[in-house]
């Protein structure tokens, strides 16, 4: 089944062009079938960019999605256009009462404030408790998973000594996971980070899971069953020119960085870099969207009301 996204939005013919399967409005309705409603709280700069690499993997599912965009309604967008913002995007505050089958949380370039410094931190603290009752599960990324899980369960930051910046080996630590169906025992992922969170400030008996971990660049991927909760630390999302952008980026704006670790082929920034993440990324979304359509309620509006009662008996 297709993804269903506004026709004028930008990713709409990328997605098209690229063999991804997308219906229109009219087609959507043509269809007696409820398709799982995924938001997308995009706090990444680059909106127009983010939103085609999460619609790129959440319309590779065989089921219908129909994905709506959030963004923060307090603060302003420096990077994305007000007529992208208003025709394409609702504020928090203008789609609150409504439930979703999934919702994903995007990083956000925050990392090395304290999230109380946030300017939009209230706002943000606000969704995450609305997620326990408006959403049946989450998939937090990069900062957006950092916040969440210091949220829910305190668990802190760290500051890194230098950026972790590259695309590194990770280990799967249960392969009976249904977030890690298809996953090889070991796989790429590209890494982009100032901060990190310590598998070790995690609480045995909080119920969080480490799914995926690297020797040299730390945990990765936490679940959490009793919340319906993924928490990625990575950038599984991103393009097969993502780090290269940032790092040419950074080079000439004079920022000192390093060449992204295990990415360039043979090193060389001149030569174009190999996508060896790609395909795990469809399976980690892929594994996350079939969850949710195993698990989610049939009535939309009964989301979050079983599992309140059902902790409370």
């Amino acid at each position: 089944m297709p993804i269903k996204i506004p026709d004028q939005l930008p990713a709409f013919q990328t997605l098209v062009a690229e063999g991804v399967s997308v219906m229109t409005d009219s087609a959507a309705v043509r269809q007696d079938i409820r398709p799982l409603q995924i938001g997308l709280l995009n706090l990444m700069p680059n909106k127009i960019k983010t939103e085609l690499q999460m619609a790129r993997l959440v319309g590779a599912s065989p089921l219908q999605v129909e994905l709506s965009l959030v963004r923060i309604g307090g603060h302003k967008s420096k990077n994305t256009s007000e007529d992208h913002l208003l025709s394409f995007y609702n504020t928090w505050d203008e789609i609150k009462h409504r439930k979703f089958d999934g919702f994903i949380i995007t990083g956000a370039p925050v990392e090395m404030l304290d999230y109380e410094d946030v300017t939009y931190w209230d706002e943000m603290k606000a969704i995450l408790d609305w997620t326990e009752t408006n959403v049946h599960s989450t998939l937090n990324i990069c900062w957006g998973a950092m916040a969440a899980i210091y949220h829910f369960h305190k668990v802190p930051k760290h500051i890194l000594p230098e950026k972790a910046f590259g695309v590194y080996q990770h280990r799967n630590l249960n392969p009976s996971s249904p977030y890690l169906l298809g996953f090889s025992d070991d796989f790429a992922v590209p890494v982009s980070r100032w901060t990190e969170v310590l598998q070790k400030d995690i609480d045995p008996s909080s119920g969080l899971e480490a799914l995926m971990t690297s020797p040299e660049a730390g945990l990765c991927l936490v679940a959490e069953k009793k919340g319906n909760r993924l928490y990625m630390f990575n950038h599984v999302e991103y393009d097969s020119t993502s780090l290269a952008d940032e790092y040419f980026r950074d080079q000439s704006a004079g920022i000192p960085i390093k060449m992204p670790a295990n990415y360039f082929t043979h090193n060389d920034p001149t030569q174009p870099p190999l996508n060896r993440w790609r395909s795990h990324a469809h399976l980690l979304f892929g594994n996350w969207i079939n969850q949710v359509y195993q698990t989610t309620e049939f009535d939309l509006s009964q989301v979050g009301i079983r599992s309140r009662v059902l902790e409370e008996a």
